[in-house]
């Protein structure tokens, strides 16, 4: 048989994200917490900190208080995963900004750029009058 290369951090990471994104949606009632979507959790190989990995719509200041109200809030949220998952060490939570969606989006608007000014220099290029003319 062959071993499977999807670790258990992997697997025991992925249970997390699902059971954060579900903690923060119903049971977390602070009202600085609004508007946070779970993108990803990252799981050191020993299972003893997962970093989560959120992201919201809001800017300056209310990120600011989202990610306050995250970090006061990881002891319950930590809790809450020791109630609903059966691990023999519960990691200790830590919130990050994901950026990565960011980072996609403007690697996205180089690229459309970039396409945009290829496009734009094949049609002002006198092979392409040429052609045109040959037709």
């Amino acid at each position: 048989m062959s071993k499977a290369t999807y670790k258990r951090a992997d697997r025991v990471a992925d249970q997390i994200r699902m059971e954060v994104a579900d903690i923060l949606m119903r049971k977390i009632k602070d009202p600085r917490v609004r508007d946070v979507t779970v993108t990803d959790v990252e799981l050191t190989g020993d299972l003893r900190i997962a970093h989560v990995f959120v992201t919201t719509m809001e800017a300056g200041d209310a990120e600011r208080d989202i990610f306050t109200g995250l970090s006061k809030a990881s002891g319950f949220v930590r809790s809450e995963l020791g109630r609903r998952l059966s691990l023999r060490y519960l990691p200790d939570v830590i919130f990050k900004k994901d950026v990565s969606g960011v980072r996609g989006d403007r690697i996205m608007r180089l690229l459309e750029e970039l396409h945009g000014e290829s496009e734009q220099q094949t049609q002002n290029s006198p092979d392409s009058e040429q052609r045109s003319t040959d037709s």
